[in-house]
């Protein structure tokens, strides 16, 4: 039983990964028919329902709908919808493991958000980690900044990148308010209201596949959150932090399944200095 538990946590953000990285495939696939909107949209009307027919099984399941901080709620809702779309946007034209590698610098933004709007002490090491973490990127993204990709691209993955990092903050302050129904509501329902009328606007009619694709991003996205929340019930944030990087891999094997594209050595060599560089600001922070 120990050994099962000790497992546990690990084995839920694994799945949790695998989970962001089938949704971020299906959005990418997606990317080329259909408008964000619409992408996003059906994800959020997606979640809500399974939201509700959950609880209509189980009345309550998932904790209080209600908050005692609405506003914190709203912004979190901003940066999660501006988060989806600026990875929805920047994975038009960027492979899966590029996008990633933008994202991997969440953790660096989130420090500096936590030190400037928490007051978190954050020690002269982390802030030097962080510095290697961006220079990591730099160099995993040079070949395709030096050879014609997009830039727009990755300055969308950077928009998503930064918004994330807000919700992660969002995040610290909420942590008393447990309940993953109240974050699926609250993300979800402000969202949908934001995106119905520009969803009404430029509506694709989607065939019988393409929209059980649309929706399947709702389940990835909802199965995933829960699997997330999961994992740290089970297992310290210090324990999980080094897992978060096997994103990449995940991201890699879609890359090279679906599209045919391989990492060059750069990108191998940059991602290999953000890894280590996330590990340890995560450890030098903590140790503050």
């Amino acid at each position: 039983m120990g050994e099962t538990n000790r497992v546990r946590g690990p084995l839920l953000l694994l799945a949790a990964l695998g989970l962001f990285a089938l949704l971020d495939t299906n959005s990418k696939l997606l990317s080329g028919h259909y408008p964000p909107q619409q992408v996003v949209g059906i994800r959020y009307a997606t979640m809500l329902t399974l939201l509700l027919l959950a609880r209509l099984a189980r009345p309550g399941l998932g904790g209080d709908l209600g908050t005692r901080h609405p506003w914190l709620h709203l912004l979190r809702a901003a940066g999660m919808l501006g988060s989806a779309f600026g990875f929805f946007l920047a994975l038009r034209g960027l492979a899966l493991a590029e996008g990633y590698l933008v994202y991997f610098t969440a953790p660096f933004f989130t420090l500096a958000l936590a030190a400037l709007f928490l007051r978190e002490p954050v020690p002269a090491s982390a802030w030097g980690w962080c510095a290697l973490g961006f220079g990591g990127v730099l160099m995993s993204l040079l070949p395709g900044l030096t050879g014609g990709a997009p830039v727009a691209s990755y300055l969308w993955a950077l928009m998503g990148t930064v918004c994330y990092s807000i919700v992660m903050t969002i995040n610290r302050w909420l942590r008393h308010e447990a309940g993953m129904a109240r974050l699926i509501l609250w993300t979800s329902a402000p969202g949908l209201l934001v995106l119905l009328p520009f969803l009404m606007e430029s509506w694709v009619p989607p065939g019988t596949r393409d929209l059980a694709a649309l929706m399947a991003n709702g389940v990835f996205s909802g199965v995933a959150s829960l699997c997330l929340a999961g994992a740290f019930r089970h297992a310290s944030a210090s324990r999980l932090a080094p897992l978060e990087f096997s994103a990449l891999a995940y991201a890699v094997v879609f890359d090279l399944a679906i599209w045919g594209v391989v990492p060059g050595p750069w990108a191998m060599a940059g991602a290999a200095v953000v890894m280590l560089s996330g590990v340890m600001s995560q450890r030098s922070a903590r140790a503050a």
